[in-house]
């Protein structure tokens, strides 16, 4: 979950380095670093904390000299958040530098083994001893890509390594297994980063790696070799077509609040060349998923904020396509022996398409012989590359760790799935009315973006002191409720749960008082008669209430509550499109009124790819 640049070219390094880490900070910020060649040595610099502490550090002249090096950003797994465990970490003689993202998880048995070779070891990290062991093996070998391959060969886990060493001053080496790495190739110079925004603003040009791959890089000169024998391998090279406006906050304060703002776009775009008029009405065109039988039975496995997507479609697929469709989450079900038949399809979702718990979910799938189809945003991703079938949300680049908009392109595609799968199937529910509320959406939502922010700020004022939260929700409101508890306790810190509404009486209400509200979501739908009982049971233990409403023939229904959020009349499907946004605004703004850090909250990555 590291941010990690490489680069080899003609420009001062260090500045370069430093710019492509502010456009991975997302992926971590507790520490950073960079490394490159002085003289015969190799010069480190590197600081706790947010980047801007490195930037102190490296505003000497020695720093414009060198023409290649390494930077990294840093999310912890092994050792505290100090300087001592930041990277780039060296090797036993200091003649080798490296960065890494992922775990080593053999790392304790090959640092006993190093340490009884004599080698002492300065920080906590399993990366200081992966450095240690490549710089041990490349002194057996005749060439740096020898020892690097064998030390990598040692090494159990994910990892995506850049190497550096000042014997060759403008050779990087670089390695992924498991881990996001690519590689940027421009005109007299070359790259290799986590994700393409680190190298965007000097090249479009990208060469995806997979797995048991190394790249080398001198200059304009690029090779890939397997890692497993260093043959040669050919790679095409990918032109991106987004640009880094598409990555710019465009006047928004945050990035989050730009990225919610977006979604009326986003749903324009995923719904471009994909739904079609026709004589008899709007028709689903996914060509994806034409060569796939109809599924028997769905399994949909993904974490986070992509699961509680998938928790929402779980009814529609069953609607409208007559498809039965479970659930699970990733990192339970690739630990279990789940009974999956070849006639059954896994759908995986995944916005970075890099989730670690979800590429090895895809993986045990596919070893018991299913077809899976892979739901994600990021062209070239693990996902994308070894899903039978992929299908892209086309959200754009998404940089606020809080996802947004990609929970929005997802609910759009798992919609237009369910209603293709329904065309497909004689029996199946019309979803004509539906996909004519999709197409309707972009312009109502657009409209009522500007007055759903000025709601969220005023009841952020009244509720930001609350210490706890409850999101409730039935149908496919529930997974707005878990969704809505998530982002705001991912961004304000403040303990929020999501809970199925009619579970409240299982225990829950219990802990109901006026100093522990309750955001509920009684849009109008064929259950509202349920939630409004539910909000009822609330008010009489004297809880406080937002209840999120919609306007029917005009008129807003008058729960007893404390304050209302009315949204505009929609199709009961599209009203999650408008509650979804609500829910983003209200964390965001309480987030904002408590003066947290909106964009990169405590502890959090914007692509989990270790486990």
């Amino acid at each position: 979950m590291c941010g990690i640049i490489g680069y080899s070219g003609y420009r001062p390094a260090v500045p370069l380095l430093i710019e492509g880490l502010h456009r991975l900070e997302y992926r971590g910020y507790d520490s950073s670093g960079v490394a490159f060649v002085k003289g015969s040595g190799i010069e480190v610099r590197k600081a706790a904390g947010k980047l801007s502490n490195l930037e102190c550090k490296i505003d000497d002249s020695a720093c414009m000299l060198a023409t290649a090096g390494i930077g990294h950003t840093r999310w912890a797994t092994h050792g505290l958040p100090v300087e001592r465990n930041a990277h780039p970490h060296l090797s036993q003689d200091g003649k080798i530098a490296i960065i890494h993202n992922g775990i080593i998880e053999n790392f304790q048995e090959l640092k006993d083994e190093l340490v009884a070779r004599g080698h002492t070891f300065i920080s906590d990290t399993d990366t200081e001893v992966l450095a240690h062991l490549i710089g041990e093996e490349c002194a057996k070998y005749p060439t740096m890509r020898e020892g690097f391959a064998a030390a990598l060969r040692r090494a159990h886990g994910a990892y995506a390594v850049v190497m550096l060493a000042p014997d060759r001053p403008n050779i990087i080496l670089a390695a992924r297994m498991a881990a996001p790495l690519l590689m940027g190739v421009g005109t007299g110079e070359c790259f290799v980063a986590s994700d393409i925004p680190a190298f965007l603003p000097y090249t479009r040009d990208v060469v995806f790696l997979d797995d048991g791959e190394i790249v080398r890089i001198e200059g304009s000169k690029w090779q890939v070799f397997s890692l497993d024998d260093l043959s040669p391998i050919e790679k095409p090279v990918n032109r991106i077509q987004w640009d880094m406006q598409a990555a710019a906050k465009d006047g928004f304060k945050h990035f989050m609040l730009k990225e919610i703002h977006e979604q009326p776009r986003v749903i324009t775009d995923c719904l471009t060349g994909r739904m079609v008029e026709t004589p008899d009405g709007p028709r689903v065109r996914l060509p994806e998923l034409d060569a796939l039988p109809l599924p028997s039975r769905l399994h949909i496995v993904a974490c986070g904020t992509s699961f509680n997507a998938g928790l929402w479609s779980q009814r529609l697929f069953e609607e409208l396509a007559g498809i039965s469709t479970d659930l699970d989450i990733a990192s339970e079900f690739r630990y279990r022996d789940p009974i999956l038949r070849p006639d059954e399809v896994v759908l995986v979702i995944s916005q970075s398409g890099e989730t670690a718990d979800t590429l090895a979910a895809l993986r045990l799938a596919k070893e018991k012989g299913c077809k899976v189809i892979g739901l994600c945003n990021v062209v070239g991703s693990s996902i994308a590359r070894e899903a039978d079938v992929v299908i892209y949300t086309q959200a754009g680049p998404e940089i606020s760790v809080a996802s947004t908009k990609a929970m929005c392109s997802q609910m759009v595609l798992l919609s237009l799935m369910a209603a293709y799968w329904g065309q497909r199937c004689e029996s199946a529910v019309s979803a004509g009315e539906l996909l004519m509320a999709l197409a309707s959406l972009p312009a109502q939502l657009s409209a009522a973006l500007p007055s759903m922010l000025k709601r969220a700020e005023d009841l952020a004022q009244k509720f930001c002191t609350v210490h706890s939260f409850f999101y409730l929700g039935r149908g496919r409101c529930n997974a707005l409720a878990l969704e809505g508890a998530l982002k705001l306790k991912e961004i304000s810190y403040i303990h929020a749960e999501g809970y199925a509404s009619g579970e409240m009486k299982h225990g829950p209400i219990a802990l109901i008082s006026p100093e522990f509200p309750t955001f509920a979501l009684a849009l109008d739908d064929e259950l509202f008669p349920k939630v409004k009982s539910n909000v009822q049971e609330v008010l009489a233990r004297r809880g406080r209430i937002i209840a999120l409403v919609q306007e029917k023939d005009g008129t807003a229904p008058d729960l007893g509550v404390e304050e209302h959020w009315v949204l505009p009349s929609s199709h009961p499907v599209a009203a999650s499109f408008l509650a979804l946004p609500a829910l983003q605004l209200f964390s965001y703004c309480v987030a904002d009124a408590l003066g947290k850090d909106v964009d990169q909250p405590r502890n959090l990555a914007k692509s989990v790819t270790v486990e």
